[in-house]
């Protein structure tokens, strides 16, 4: 049997709908944020969530520096920063595109359905990417809808469904 093509993995992958999110931590030069949909809770006890990283994403190096991070679960309004946040723009020039302040250490987008901080606790190789597992210091949600990506494209939930 042959192994599955490249591309259509990548497409059938990309029929699982994800949350939409800015994995961010502090460097010594400030702020770094990534666009990341794989993230998912890890474990309820203790209280853990798990995310992956490029390999050669400068917020993977940041959290690692920083020994902590923060998930910032974009709101339907906010696809803008998520499209900012996923190029290799310099990093003050991704920030400029949002409003934030510092909480526990971490940067923190306003306007976010959701966030979550994290101190690092594990780095696993993943391939061309790096999981990162968290330990949950702080969950906080505000009312809004969340940014959902499926099949390339960005969505939002829909209200009818129960």
């Amino acid at each position: 049997m042959a192994a599955p093509d490249p591309q259509e993995f990548r497409q059938v992958v990309g029929l699982l709908p994800t949350g939409v999110t800015v994995v961010t931590a502090f460097t010594p030069d400030g702020p770094a944020g990534a666009t990341a949909s794989a993230v998912c809770s890890l474990s309820l006890s203790p209280m853990m969530m798990l995310v992956c990283l490029d390999r050669g994403s400068r917020t993977l190096e940041a959290v690692e520096s920083a020994d902590r991070f923060g998930i910032n679960v974009l709101g339907l309004d906010q696809r803008a920063a998520a499209e900012v946040f996923a190029t290799k723009l310099p990093l003050a020039e991704k920030w400029k595109a949002v409003d934030w302040q510092s909480h526990l250490d971490v940067p923190v987008i306003s306007g976010c359905p959701a966030h979550i901080v994290c101190g690092l606790h594990e780095v696993i190789d993943g391939g061309d990417h790096v999981i990162l597992t968290g330990d949950v210091i702080e969950v906080e949600a505000e009312p809004g809808e969340p940014l959902v990506y499926h099949g390339g494209l960005f969505r939002r939930l829909d209200p009818q469904e129960s």
